[in-house]
């Protein structure tokens, strides 16, 4: 099944990236971004739907024909992907079809969050516990309904983070590839085999579309892949238990959103700037940094960090 997500997504990236180009659904870069950014204007966007819809499929006709079968727990990913994708692809279809660079209102992009935050939380709720573990301590503890809170902001910060971290060619995509390793690892010890069965499906259309969203990328996944792919890791780490892990080992992506944070408060206290930009990955290619080389250096923090997290996953 993984096999034939990644010829799948070989074969459809090509004609995807000439349908999004004849229909000119194209980048178009902030004006106060980076100079060296304004030649990407016009590269096709909106390419996360291929890595959501195809895996997706993969694994919904798969569960006739093999052991893999779609369960809650399954079911609740599948929704976290594909509904958190619809979200971006509405944000993208109001910037790129209405050419409004501003896309969905802040307040209602967070809502349509929220709310879909909610609505996987009582799912989950229904056949599972509200226990959290402690690694390192090997500690349970019970949240009870304060489980909700951290559900909520996991989803919520985790969609933001990823979203922040889809800036450069190749970044986020790499990123996820990485961090979605460990969570393989878990599912599998865990004997969750349809969960791990599913995320490797991601995983390999990820690597089949990072093949034409390497630099120079040909297409850009968009909100719509960005704010699909936190869905997904936060759905991931909330059926593994693995809710703190998901903090150390997405790391590269908590650095990205605390550097947007900690640039706006600052400079709204000093009206001065820490990083000469937000987020974290153009204070590194203002520095002279290119953006292959923010690109590797990122990825090798980003396994630093998965490896850490599996580790203290497997003590």
């Amino acid at each position: 099944m993984c096999l034939v997500t990644l010829v799948i997504m070989l074969l459809i990236m090509p004609g995807l990236i000439d349908y999004l180009h004849k229909i000119k659904f194209g980048q178009t870069e902030r004006e106060e971004g980076l100079a060296s950014h304004k030649k990407k204007n016009g590269t096709p966007t909106m390419g996360g739907l291929a890595f959501i819809i195809v895996p997706t499929l993969v694994y919904i006709i798969g569960s006739f024909f093999t052991p893999f079968k779609l369960d809650m727990n399954t079911m609740i990913i599948l929704l976290a992907f594909v509904g958190y994708g619809v979200v971006g692809f509405i944000d993208d279809y109001i910037i790129v079809v209405q050419k409004n660079n501003e896309g969905l209102k802040p307040a209602h992009k967070f809502l349509f969050q929220s709310i879909l935050a909610v609505v996987f939380f009582f799912l989950y709720r229904t056949s599972s516990t509200t226990d959290i573990w402690i690694p390192i301590l090997n500690v349970t503890i019970d949240l009870s309904w304060f489980y909700f809170i951290l559900v909520f902001f996991m989803f919520t910060a985790e969609t933001n983070a990823v979203n922040l971290t889809d800036g450069l060619d190749g970044l986020c995509a790499g990123q996820m590839v990485i961090a979605l390793v460990p969570f393989v690892v878990f599912a599998w010890m865990q004997g969750l085999y349809n969960v791990a069965c599913l995320i490797c499906l991601v995983i390999f259309a990820l690597l089949g579309y990072l093949k034409f969203n390497k630099h120079p990328a040909q297409i850009f996944m968009g909100d719509t892949g960005s704010l699909a792919l936190g869905g997904l890791i936060a759905a991931v780490a909330m059926v593994l238990k693995q809710e703190i892990l998901l903090i150390i080992i997405g790391f590269v992506f908590v650095a990205e959103v605390c550097s947007v944070i900690i640039q706006v408060t600052y400079y709204k206290k000093t009206h001065k700037r820490i990083f000469k930009m937000a987020p974290l990955h153009h204070h590194f290619e203002m520095c002279g940094w290119s953006e292959e080389k923010v690109v590797t250096r990122f990825r090798l923090v980003g396994v630093i960090f998965a490896v850490l997290g599996l580790v203290l996953g497997v003590m």
